[in-house]
């Protein structure tokens, strides 16, 4: 009788803590957005930016492969960044057939502060936890998210969990 209400507790326990990090993706996707929409930005496209920025200047298929997403939608999302000035459409040199996405100044200051505002919000949000408590937390984050990848991976094949932002 007492090992059930421990397991049941240790069950309410854990439905609790997925609450919580339910409720952290709710908050950070929602300052995502809104911060993105100020600059011009979906989430799509500030994650072409972000891997442009990783990458440097590279054809559409290499982008359609990093961002885990088909050729027609990856020139859907380019096609848009173009209308809005973060990129261009540049021959490769030595090689006019290929073509490169490639930073405007807009562009490449928009990914600059873009990796700004990631550095700020991790000094933000871990300020103040002392070290070790960090240290636990990085564990049980990186705990979760590699169970959640396996679950992701079982479920809906291993390109799904790929396709999500390291």
């Amino acid at each position: 009788m007492r090992e059930e209400r421990g397991e049941a507790a240790q069950e309410e326990h854990w439905e609790a803590a997925l609450d919580r990090v339910l409720l952290l993706t709710v908050l950070l996707g929602r300052d995502a957005t809104e911060s993105l929409a100020r600059m011009g930005l979906t989430v799509a496209r500030a994650h072409l930016l972000w891997e442009l920025r990783a990458r440097g200047p590279c054809t559409q298929r290499t982008l359609a492969s990093a961002l885990h997403v088909t050729p027609r939608a990856i020139t859907a999302l380019v096609d848009g960044l173009v209308e809005t000035g973060f990129v261009t459409r540049e021959p490769r040199p030595g090689d006019r057939r290929a073509i490169l996405v490639t930073f405007t100044e807009r562009g490449r200051t928009t990914a600059q502060v873009l990796a700004d505002g990631h550095r700020e919000l991790a000094g933000y949000l871990f300020a103040g936890l002392p070290a070790e408590a960090f240290d636990v937390f990085d564990a049980g984050l990186t705990h979760v998210v590699d169970r959640l990848r396996t679950l992701v991976d079982e479920r809906w094949g291993a390109s799904s969990a790929a396709a999500a932002i390291p």
